[in-house]
Order: structure tokens, then sequence, then C-alpha cells
């Protein structure tokens, strides 16, 4: 089945880097006045959390009979700031709890979990699957509410990592420049392609080995993921792949989707992050594939942290954005993220995760494989492009 969404008409574009701070229809200066969301430095003890707490709480409760009991979080996340401008006042709306937020880098964040441990000041954690899996126990076991309501490939078998949304590889390319339609992998082998694709290093380019990883499993037979990964027909197609790119190499994620707006390349190997944003604003000499063969949606979670001060309201922060609401807002309002549930609530530009030939993997299994997979690809890129 092909999953290629091509945009009809020009308009203006923002340009970011999957991972980095995408944009979003709705901005923080659209928001201003409506959230108490605030970017904080956390004081140093729970006792100058508490007295600053007690501060800071309105009187007359919870200003509306209809809202629940209300009172505060603090979040830890590395998420897009454009994003949470429009998650939290949700949330807050919703429930009645006001967020504070303190951001930082996913190794920052990660970091002062593990600082902050004995005496922790955040209460739950958004933050990519991996970090949450490599360590748990700086996490409490909480399974959301909604757990039921995904498919079983999402759902949280941890005990600890709620998946919330994701991100996935994409081929995207310029249809000025491509005469034919491009629905997967076995479009990048045609010979009028060779020296036109833009892709970088696997072997330092996390985006590029995520498209890596994609490809050999997307392209290789067998029953299990290890059968996949380990066949002669998957490393056939990233041999026959690389010397398809004619020694391209780029050194940015950035430059990949650039290139392919601009002309530089005619088709490049990138996120639906910044496939997102031209689908959004209707360019409409780009093309976005979602690879037919298969893709691998790499999920974002959310947890609750060990012995959090607001453990109620931290759970609650759970519930919410694996409710059908949380998960319509991602869906319907936020540029750059993906809901996991199925038939929630999406902007036209974005695929329902149920439409797209998924490959689910674990977090371990992807760390487990990923020196073995990196030790073929460099054999081969050495032998065919240096």
């Amino acid at each position: 089945m092909k999953k290629i969404i091509s945009v009809l008409t020009a308009a203006s574009l923002v340009l970011t880097c999957a991972g980095c701070s995408p944009a979003t229809k709705e901005t923080a200066a659209a928001k201003a006045g409506e959230t108490t969301v605030q970017e904080t430095t956390a004081p140093e003890t729970k006792t100058e959390a508490a007295q600053e707490e007690k501060k800071t709480e309105p009187e007359g409760g919870n200003g509306t009979e209809n809202k629940p009991e209300g009172g505060k979080l603090v979040l830890y996340t590395s998420t897009a700031q454009d994003n949470l401008d429009i998650v939290l006042p949700a949330f807050e709306e919703a429930t009645g709890i006001k967020v504070e937020l303190i951001r930082g880098s996913t190794g920052e964040i990660n970091a002062r979990i593990q600082a902050e441990a004995q005496n922790p000041y955040g209460d739950v954690a958004w933050i990519p699957e991996s970090y949450i899996l490599s360590d748990t126990s700086y996490f409490e076991s909480y399974i959301s509410e909604n757990d039921s309501l995904y498919d079983q490939a999402f759902r949280n078998t941890s005990g600890y990592a709620t998946n919330i949304n994701y991100a996935i590889p994409v081929i995207i390319y310029n249809k000025e420049l491509v005469d034919f339609e491009i629905t997967g992998y076995a479009d990048l082998l045609k010979p009028e392609l060779k020296g036109k694709i833009a892709m970088g290093n696997a072997a330092s380019s996390s985006s590029a080995y995520n498209q890596l990883e994609n490809m050999v499993l997307a392209m290789g037979k067998g029953d299990t993921l290890d059968e996949k990964v380990d066949s002669d027909e998957a490393w056939a197609y990233v041999e026959e792949f690389l010397k398809n790119l004619d020694g391209i190499i780029v050194d940015s994620s950035s430059a990949t989707y650039k290139g392919v707006l601009s002309g530089e390349y005619a088709v490049g190997m990138s996120w639906d992050t910044p496939a997102q944003e031209y689908l959004a604003d209707k360019v409409e000499n780009v093309g976005v594939v979602y690879m037919e063969e298969g893709v691998i949606p790499k999920q974002s979670s959310v947890a609750v942290i060990k012995n959090a001060s607001n453990m109620e309201n931290a759970k609650k922060f759970v519930d919410y954005m694996s409710s059908k609401e949380g998960q319509s807002v991602l869906g319907a309002k936020v540029l750059g993220a993906n809901p996991l549930m199925s038939g929630v609530e999406i902007a036209d530009y974005k695929m329902d995760i149920s439409s797209l030939h998924t490959i689910p993997i674990t977090t371990q299994w992807s760390a487990d494989k990923k020196e073995d997979i990196l030790k073929r690809y460099e054999d081969l890129y050495l032998d065919i492009l240096e």
C-alpha cells in the first residue's frame, strides 16, 4: 500500500531538524496570558520547594467546582517548547493542575533525575523511551488507566514507560527532479537516482542510523527481527543502496531536507518532523513517503519519577497524555508530534498510525543490535564509499 503524501500548493516554510524544536500551528505568543506554565530553575531542596508552592498557591481553592482538586506538578522534559506551549495549557485546563516546567536537553534531564534520586524535585518526565528503560530504578512503576486503548505493540510492557508519541524515518523527494512515484526503499535503487540521494553517515548521525535500522528490518527476510537484520537480503539491499549514493554523504540531517527542497538533491532520507512542516505549509514540490516495506516508530514516553512529591498529579499527567483527549491534542494541534493511539483526531497532513505498515521493536532490542548493525554497515561503507 502506498503511503505517499504530496503537498499541493506553495506557502511559507519553517525549517527545523528532527529532534530539535519543531514549529507548531499555535505559537507561544498566541498563548500569552492563557497558561501558568513556567520554565524555572528548581529550588535546591524540598523545603524551599514547599515554601515556594505555598507562596504561589491561589486563594479560594481551584477557582471552579467543575475542575478536579488541582494542585501542582513539576515536569522534566526535553520536548520542544512550541509543543509544550500547546500541550501543557490543555492539560492544565482539563485537570486544574498547574505545571512547573523544567526543560533541557535529554542528556541534561536524565542526569538531573539521577542526581536528585535521593531528594527528587521533579514529579514526571517526558523523554525518549530509551532513557527511561535504560535504568528504571529512577522511576515509579505505573501503568496508565488508558493502556488497554492502545494497540498491543505500543502498550506499557515495562511497567514504567507510557508511550505517547512517535517520530519515524521517511523518504522525501523533489517532484520537479523525480518523474516517477516513489513508494518505498525498492525505488531508491533505480539507476536514474544514482548520485541524487542524500543521507548522513549512520556511524555518526543518529537520524541516519535510524534510517539504516529501518532499512535492514524492512528489506530483510525472516520470521523474527534477528533473522531479518541478519539476512543476506537485508545487507544486499544496503550494499546496492550505498552504491547508488555514489559517494554522497551529507554532514547534517537539516542539510538533507533543505537540499531536497532547494533541488540540490532529488531524494533525501529524513524524518517525518520536517516533512510535516512541508506538508502543513503546502510546499508543492516536495513529496513525502512512508515506506511501503515498513516503518519503525521511535517513541517518546512519560514516566513518574521515583518518590515524586506530587505523585498523584504525576500519575494524572500520564493518564491525560495517554488519553483520547491528550492524544488528540498531539494529533490535531502539535506539528511534528504523532499520537500513538489510533482513531484520535489528527491534522490532515498526518497519518493515523493504523494506516502505516509499522515494524514494532523494543528499545532493548535496538540497543542490543546496534553494534552488530554498525559493524556490517561500516565494512560496506569503507569498501564502497572510501
